[in-house]
């Protein structure tokens, strides 16, 4: 089996190539659905309310107002994601420990090279567009200031760097048709 992992900064593109990869019919995983699932057990949320108090009104978790906590510390945000990581980690190794002998496994994961998680991986696939377009998707799909955008985007690994360390990148700034072209032709790489 081969093992590629899809990263890419926000608004990069990464769930657009993961749709059009399960689309063709591969399986795709994806760290942010498992990230999800945290917030309804409730033992994690018990530790949330433990570290984050103000993210919770009236006993209600307010997923928006941990994100703007966390966005605007960068020392709340480790306390977050060293809640996260771990869970994430051990659904990683689950995986691997039962890889089969035969056809492709995708894993959609934005922290891929933060969490040192490319070694599991034999290829790396960035999705990657330019700035402004990464602004605008952001903006748009969060509903999100410029200044706020901006903060985000300089709290996570440089895209530059995130090229640098990929085995090929994908340009999802082209229409959806060359995109599932290019995406094809990448697949004959494998």
């Amino acid at each position: 089996m081969i093992f590629v992992a899809i990263t890419g900064s926000i608004g990069c593109g990464k769930t657009t190539v993961a749709n059009v990869l399960r689309k063709l019919g591969y399986l795709v995983y994806d760290a942010d659905k498992w990230v999800k699932i945290l917030y309804f057990k409730k033992d994690f949320l018990s530790e949330i309310q433990k570290y984050f108090p103000q993210v919770f009104v009236n006993g209600v978790f307010n997923k928006k107002m941990l994100r703007s906590v966390v966005f605007q510390n960068p020392q709340k945000l480790k306390i977050l994601e060293n809640l996260i990581h771990p869970f994430l980690t051990k659904k990683l190794r689950q995986i691997i420990r039962y890889r089969r002998n035969d056809g492709i496994v995708f894993f959609e994961a934005p922290l891929l090279f933060e969490l040192g998680w490319d070694k599991f991986f034999d290829y790396v696939i960035v999705a990657d567009v330019e700035y402004d377009a990464q602004k605008e998707r952001v903006m748009k799909r969060d509903k999100i200031s410029e200044e706020e955008f901006i903060r985000i985007n300089a709290l996570q690994m440089p895209r530059c760097d995130k090229i640098c360390r990929a085995d090929m990148v994908i340009d999802t700034g082209e229409d959806i048709n060359k995109l599932r072209r290019n995406i094809v032709q990448m697949l004959g790489v494998f």
